[in-house]
């Protein structure tokens, strides 16, 4: 790795004088690159760029090596130069027609976040409009030009700040660019020197080397004047004995390219950009924000990054003492040994270039190479989590479309999403083209958004550098992606879920089983997917989650469908009167106690060939019906059903025979289209639903009866009998109301429900226990009666009449 030797750095910070520890002093826009003049013989000089003060050439700067020096800090001087150089004047030229109007579309509408400039400029600014285009453009020509490296620089990009003045300093040691090539790159919009380099390449016979440029605009280096006023641009083509200057200004239709003749700014090779910001923001020139920048957006970039930052180191020092008590001392102690001297530790603080990047990204390694503690570390540091993830994977995608791939699921859903899954925008994905960051404000374009969990990194080498969010909405390859990392997503949740250690999964489950149930509803494409990877709790498994695989293998000879039941806990569940007749025949019925969970099902509609059937609508086949019996039981208690459907009126669709039933004597079924009692809650509680539609989707009801059940025989015989007998009529109505409750609805009138119970609780409860007999008539008398009558007053001594009968 490219490294400037920090102990050369701290020998001379350290052995210097103090006045060298703190060098860094406020910036001249006039003078960049400042030391001593017209010394008689040539000599070379190591100092930041910035810097007010210099080192000594003698002594310390030994340690230094020609080879780990930052090549800026390398100044060739001479006394002619120094004496006899004039700056010649400078060329102004004008920018191409359309510029202006482009320049101002950049500035105000290209970029929508200012501080991508710096992300901009270390790839777009120079040769190639681009820095590290620039040093591999260098490094691919040097293989048969040896003579381009012949200054020995290492090949890096290096920015400075000046905080107080507000000027960032960017300079890289590539190509560098003549004066011809500074029009042609800096003056003229979408005219890419990359571009027209990996144009000759395409066209040359020799041209097999893997050369990844990355610069395929124009426009990177226009970002520029996101922040600043005035650009400088100074650069030097090993190909040139000349150096140039090209100045810019912000609002400004024309620039000026003029020779570089101050020895104290020559260059040996390469790039040096600065900016001179606008007054609101000043604030990038901190040396601070400089680094997370480059950490944010450069950090994979493939040449060492350094910036310019302050350090410090602990010394001892001796603490000065009063004169008087020190005078005192030296009485007391003319015949003692002398004592040793009070010292504090103090913090010396010394500025030096520190390395930003990492060069070799995690993903492009052999995943073989990696280890777990790697992949783990890589995530903790990229997301800012503290526990180690579920699981991981790391893969490439070859073909019509190549990138590379680290998918990460967490351990823990935030705080926040774990009631929040319908948001899909997250920052879990970022996006890097050839390396550099481009972004991770997605709505939902590479992942949909019920596996917006899943953390991960995504770099391509087919997208475009520049990416809009409308170039990811259209872009056929994007869509390519998506396809294919939602693929190894369902391929590392299905590893969690076949892992030996079940814990994982459950985990898994508890967090993020919503976002699959989702995934259900809105991406059908990817069922097959989804469902082996959904868990119910169910009739033989109360406590413990189980799989639809499971379910299949523990279903019953000649059961030919799966049956569930929504209810709003296990325990609504396992009490309902629709699971007697499963539950005897040992069918399992599955439980959806989770909100999400009814719709869900109904858009799986179907598993390995077998439908999902809801328990409590109408029509349930158990696969054992009896034709002629049914024939036989319609002609005995038809005359019974018709009566109660005509007591019960429009509140029921039809009365039934039920198949269902074993214990209780009647249940009220959904119809087959319409809401089930589970769904019709849930849609009467949301706060923005529309309530107009509950009247129609919950029409249909129909109330099946129990023609076993000593009540339902009770009524036959009241029917046949005495059709009009009041407290028949009333038992009917009761029925209805109990079937109501237990099946899951809602009464329209608790209140009328509750005196209905009162009434046949004091029929049942009357002249027992020697307490005396009062007869008293419901005001109400049924659900279609809601006008109020007279109580009916019964005499005392009628009362105890009664009573003796």
């Amino acid at each position: 790795m490219h490294r400037l030797s920090r102990r050369s750095v701290s020998v001379v910070l350290r052995h210097g004088a103090a006045r060298h520890r703190n060098a860094t002093a406020p910036l001249s826009s006039a003078n960049l690159l400042t030391g001593l003049s017209g010394e008689a013989e040539t000599k070379q000089r190591w100092y930041s760029v910035l810097a007010a003060g210099r080192f000594n050439s003698t002594g310390s700067t030994k340690a230094f090596e020609r080879n780990n020096v930052p090549y800026l800090g390398i100044r060739y001087e001479s006394t002619a130069a120094a004496s006899g150089s004039s700056d010649p004047p400078a060329e102004k030229y004008e920018y191409q027609a359309e510029v202006s109007r482009l320049m101002d579309l950049i500035v105000n509408s290209l970029y929508s976040n200012k501080e991508v400039f710096l992300r901009e400029l270390i790839r777009h600014v120079f040769e190639s409009n681009n820095a590290s285009d620039a040093l591999d453009k260098l490094r691919f020509l040097s293989v048969t030009e040896q003579e381009l490296l012949k200054d020995g620089v290492d090949l890096d990009i290096r920015i400075q700040s000046d905080k107080d003045n507000g000027i960032i300093t960017i300079m890289d040691s590539g190509i560098g660019m003549t004066r011809q090539e500074l029009v042609d790159c800096l003056g003229t919009i979408a005219q890419s020197g990359t571009a027209k380099f990996l144009k000759a390449l395409k066209e040359s016979k020799d041209s097999g080397a893997d050369s990844n440029l990355i610069g395929q605009f124009g426009v990177g280096f226009y970002s520029a004047f996101l922040v600043a006023d005035k650009v400088v641009v100074s650069t030097r083509s090993p190909k040139s004995d000349k150096q140039y200057v090209w100045e810019g200004e912000a609002n400004s239709s024309s620039y000026s390219i003029r020779e570089e003749t101050n020895p104290e700014n020559l260059i040996p090779r390469g790039t040096r950009l600065t900016l001179y910001l606008k007054r609101d923001d000043k604030g990038f020139a901190h040396p601070e924000r400089i680094q997370k920048l480059v950490k944010n957006y450069s950090q994979f970039v493939s040449f060492p990054i350094y910036t310019w930052q302050e350090k410090g180191f602990t010394k001892e020092v001796e603490v000065d003492e009063d004169p008087a008590d020190e005078a005192k001392k030296e009485e007391s102690d003319k015949k003692a040994v002398e004592k040793k001297k009070k010292t504090k530790t103090v913090v010396e603080k010394y500025w030096d270039w520190e390395l930003t990047n990492e060069t070799q990204p995690i993903w492009l390694r052999n995943p073989k190479e990696v280890s777990t503690e790697e992949y783990n570390e890589f995530y903790k540091k990229t997301f800012d989590e503290y526990m180690d993830p579920l699981a991981s994977s790391h893969f490439t995608t070859e073909g019509e479309v190549e990138f590379r791939s680290i998918l990460y699921v967490p351990a823990v859903a935030p705080m926040s999403g774990r009631d929040d899954i319908a948001n899909p925008k997250t920052k879990n994905i970022r996006l890097y083209v050839k390396r550099v960051f481009i972004s991770d404000d997605f709505d939902g374009e590479l992942f949909p958004r019920y596996l917006s969990f899943v953390k991960g990194v995504v770099d391509s080498n087919d997208l475009p550098l520049n990416v809009s969010r409308e170039i990811l909405q259209e872009s056929r390859i994007v869509r390519i992606m998506r396809k294919r990392l939602v693929r190894k997503a369902f391929d590392m949740i299905l590893g969690i879920s076949m892992s030996e250690n079940r814990d994982d999964y459950d985990k898994f489950w508890e967090n993020f089983g919503k976002h699959l149930k989702l995934g259900c509803i809105e991406d059908r494409d990817n069922h097959k997917r989804l469902a082996p990877l959904l868990r119910f709790f169910s009739s033989q498994s109360e406590d413990e989650l189980i799989s639809l695989d499971e379910y299949v293998q523990n279903m019953k000879t000649g059961q030919k469908d799966i049956y569930y039941i929504a209810a709003d806990s296990v325990s609504s569940a396992k009490n309902t009167p629709f699971l007697e007749r499963l539950l005897e025949k040992e069918f399992e019925v599955l439980y959806l106690v989770d909100p999400i969970d009814e719709v869900a099902i109904q858009n799986l509609k179907s598993y390995k060939d077998m439908n999902f059937v809801d328990i409590t609508k109408e029509d349930l086949d158990l696969g054992d019906k009896n034709e002629e019996k049914e024939k036989q039981m319609k002609q005995e208690f038809g005359q019974t059903c018709d009566w109660i459907k005509k007591r019960l009126g429009d509140r029921v669709a039809s009365v039934q025979i039920s198949n269902r039933l074993s214990s209780s004597p009647c249940v009220l079924a959904s119809g087959k289209f319409g809401w089930s009692a589970n769904m019709e809650r849930l849609m009467k509680a949301q706060t923005v639903g529309d309530t107009s539609s509950l009247d129609f989707m919950r029409g249909r009801r129909v109330f099946e009866i129990n023609s076993e059940h000593p009540i339902i025989r009770t009524l036959d015989a009241a029917c046949k009998n005495s059709p009009n007998d009041e407290e028949a009529l009333k038992a009917i109505d009761l029925l209805y109301d109990t079937a109501l409750v237990s099946s899951g609805f809602t009464p329209e009138s608790p209140a009328q429900l509750g005196g209905k119970i009162y009434e046949m609780m004091d029929m049942a409860l009357s002249g027992k226990w020697g307490a005396p007999t009062i007869e008293y008539q419901q005001p109400v008398t049924s659900a279609q009666n809601l006008e109020p009558v007279e109580a009916e007053v019964v005499e005392p001594a009628a009362a105890e009449a009664g009573s003796k009968n």
